[in-house]
């Protein structure tokens, strides 16, 4: 068990983590999730409590040193030692090397391991801080948002390997995202921030599906454009990663605006599915 119940200048939260469990910590730029993050790798200060087990990592005068705080921590630039090979990053956390075989391999590293950062692509690099990150048997991993500058299908791939990798360990696992479908697929438990405080708590069904009187689906996106076609108007807006054209009557347009969040919802209720494999 994880409990947290701490105080900065941004945030207030007070938090109880079962062991095992993979936390997505979500909510709008500034709401407070890199700092909580940060609090409890020891590299931001607070005021309060965070015990993990019987251990306390921070309680009046006791305030853990980061190096002393069982944790693994991945960036979202990867901060990989780019004069080390693969496997010299990895065992620089820790000097063993049949931990860093399996990580390598489990991962599909393997045969790249001699290689330095700089011959990596982006994907490949992530595997790696992700492998660094487990080096060291954390009771807690935290990641900033590891796989948001990668491609869709690269994302998913390391999704799995991400998966994988908690269950393998049963590492206790927060991870910063803003990716719906990332977010159902891998986490057990979404804490949404506001404003430095906790707005909403519960299971990614819980907090993802929310919808209204009798709407089938339900989304948030952005508008990039509103043009006229005839007698229709059509608006252009970005879900995730997809575009989609909605099509509007005169005065539904007038009440939209470009760059404006909307909610896009339907009742009907015959979805198609198509493979894309």
């Amino acid at each position: 068990m994880i409990k947290i119940d701490i105080n900065t200048e941004i945030l207030s939260v007070k938090i109880d983590i079962d062991e095992g469990d993979f936390i997505a910590l979500s909510g709008k730029s500034g709401s407070g999730k890199t700092t909580l993050l940060r609090v409890l790798a020891g590299l931001e200060s607070a005021k309060g409590e965070i015990k993990v087990g019987d251990n306390f990592w921070l309680k009046n005068k006791i305030n853990l040193a980061p190096q002393k705080r069982d944790i693994g921590f991945v960036f979202q630039d990867y901060a990989l030692f780019e004069n080390m090979s693969i496997v010299k990053n990895l065992l620089y956390v820790n000097h063993d090397l049949e931990l860093a075989k399996y990580l390598l391999d489990i991962t599909e590293l393997s045969n790249l391991k001699n290689r330095l950062p700089s011959t990596l692509s982006g994907g490949q690099k992530q595997r790696v801080a992700l492998c660094r990150a487990m080096m060291s048997r954390p009771k807690l991993l935290l990641m900033d948002e590891p796989l948001s500058a990668l491609d869709a299908q690269m994302r998913s791939r390391l999704q799995g390997e991400l998966m994988t990798l908690h269950r393998e360990f049963k590492t206790t696992t927060i991870m910063v995202s803003h990716d719906p479908s990332e977010i159902y697929k891998l986490c057990s438990r979404v804490i949404v921030l506001e404003d430095g405080k906790i707005l909403n708590d519960g299971t990614p069904k819980d907090i993802l599906l929310k919808t209204s009187g009798s709407q089938k689906f339900s989304f948030v996106g952005e508008v990039l454009e509103i043009k006229k076609l005839d007698a229709i108007y059509i608006a252009i807006i970005a879900i995730g990663q997809q575009l989609v054209e909605v099509v509007l009557s005169e005065n539904e347009a007038q009440g939209l605006r470009v760059s404006q969040v909307v909610q896009v919802s339907t009742k009907a209720f015959a979805p198609m599915l198509l493979s894309l494999e």
